[in-house]
C-alpha cells in the first residue's frame, strides 16, 4: 500500500547521505543498506494515508518525515551498538565491529545532526518541536537503561518507563506525524500518537521474549544478548519477582554479572516461572490499546493496514 511511498523515502535516504567525507558515506550505507522491517517510517506513511484518504499528500512531505525518523533511528542503533558492545545485528556484524568505536559514534551523531537539516526543510515549527522533543528523550531512554544495566532490583514499572523513552517514543513521534502531515485536529493527533506508543511498547516487549526464545539466524542476533549486557528486561525482572531463593539468586547473579554462561538455567526458570507468558500477555495488552486508537479514523483499508500492523507487532517472530 506504501510501496511508491518507500521508493521515495529510500531516495531520500540515499540522496541526504551523501557526503564528502567518505568514511560517512560508507559507514551510513553500510547500515542502512543492513535492511531491517523499516516499520516506523512505514507507520508513519500508513497514519498519513488513514488520516487523509481522499487527498495526495502534497510535496511528499509524509515521504521527507519518514526519511528523518528512520534517519533518527538508524542514529540510535549506532549508538546502541558501541554502548551495549554488540557484534551482531541483521545477521551480520555490527558498524562498530567493522569500523571501530569512534566512527560508529561520530557517523551516528552525523546522522542526528543531518536529520535536523531535513526538519528545516519541512518548514514546521510542530515537526521541529514533537522530533526535539523525541530525540532528547530517546537519550534519556539510554541513560536510564544504563543506570539499569546490572540492577537486579530494577522495578516493572521502571522498565516501562525506560523502554517508552528508548524505543516506543520514535513510533510515538512517527503516527502522530502522520496525523501532522495531514493537519488532523488535535484529539486525532493524539489518538495517533498513543497507537504508536502502543505498538512501540509492544514490538520492545516481543523483543525482550525473542531475545530469550528465537533462532538466533532468524533473529539476526545472539540469543541472551540482553542478559549478556546486564540489561533486565521484563521476563527476567517477572522471574525474579516469582523465583524461590535458589533460582532468584541464580537470575541475580546472572543480571549482576551480565553473564551468560548459564542461560540454560535462567531460561528454565523464565519458563517455569510462567514469565514470557506474562510478558507475552503485556505485550497484547498494548496492542489491544493500540487497536483501540484507531476508533478515530474512517474505515479504509490504511486503517485495516495499521491495525495489522498492531498484530503483527506481537505476533512476530523476528
Amino acid at each position: 500500500m506504501v510501496d511508491d511511498d518507500m521508493q521515495i523515502v529510500n531516495q531520500l535516504i540515499s540522496g541526504n547521505l551523501n557526503s564528502e567525507v567518505a568514511l560517512i558515506n560508507q559507514l551510513g550505507a553500510y547500515i542502512v543498506q543492513a535492511g531491517g522491517k523499516r516499520l516506523r517510517p512505514v507507520a508513519l506513511l500508513l497514519t498519513a494515508k488513514a488520516c487523509d484518504t481522499e487527498s495526495v499528500l502534497a510535496q511528499n512531505e509524509h515521504c521527507l518525515l519518514a526519511a528523518i525518523v528512520e534517519f533518527i533511528h538508524t542514529a540510535t542503533l549506532l549508538h546502541d551498538d558501541v554502548v551495549d558492545e554488540s557484534q551482531l545485528r541483521r545477521g551480520r556484524e555490527t558498524a562498530n565491529e567493522v569500523f571501530g568505536n569512534a566512527a560508529s559514534v561520530l557517523v551516528g551523531d552525523y546522522l542526528y545532526s543531518r536529520s535536523f537539516q531535513m526538519m528545516v526543510e519541512v518548514g514546521s515549527m510542530r515537526v521541529m518541536e514533537i522530533l526535539s522533543r523525541t530525540t532528547n528523550q530517546i537519550a534519556e531512554g539510554e541513560v536510564m537503561q544504563l543506570i539499569n544495566c546490572g540492577s537486579a532490583e530494577t522495578t516493572e514499572q521502571q522498565y516501562m518507563e525506560t523502554i517508552q523513552s528508548k524505543t516506543a517514543i520514535l513510533f510515538e513521534a512517527a503516527t502522530q506525524l502522520g496525523a501532522v502531515a495531514t493537519k488532523q485536529a488535535r484529539p486525532v493527533e493524539k489518538a495517533m500518537a498513543a497507537y504508536g506508543l502502543h505498538i512501540g511498547t509492544a514490538f520492545q516487549l516481543v523483543d525482550d521474549i525473542l531475545d530469550y526464545t528465537a533462532d538466533a539466524e532468524e533473529m539476526g542476533k545472539n540469543v541472551g544478548d540482553d542478559l549478556a549486557e546486564g540489561k533486565p528486561t521484563l521476563p527476567l525482572i517477572n522471574a525474579i519477582e516469582r523465583s524461590s531463593n535458589e533460582d532468584k539468586a541464580l537470575l541475580i547473579d546472572a543480571i549482576t554479572n551480565a553473564s551468560r554462561d548459564n542461560l540454560e538455567g535462567v531460561l528454565n526458570i523464565i519458563e517455569k516461572t510462567g514469565s514470557l507468558a506474562y510478558t507475552a500477555r503485556a505485550a497484547r495488552a498494548q496492542a489491544q490499546l493500540a487497536q483501540e486508537c484507531l476508533s478515530v479514523l474512517p474505515d479504509s483499508i490504511y486503517k485495516t493496514a495499521l491495525s495489522k500492523l498492531a498484530q503483527f507487532s506481537v505476533e512476530r517472530t523476528f
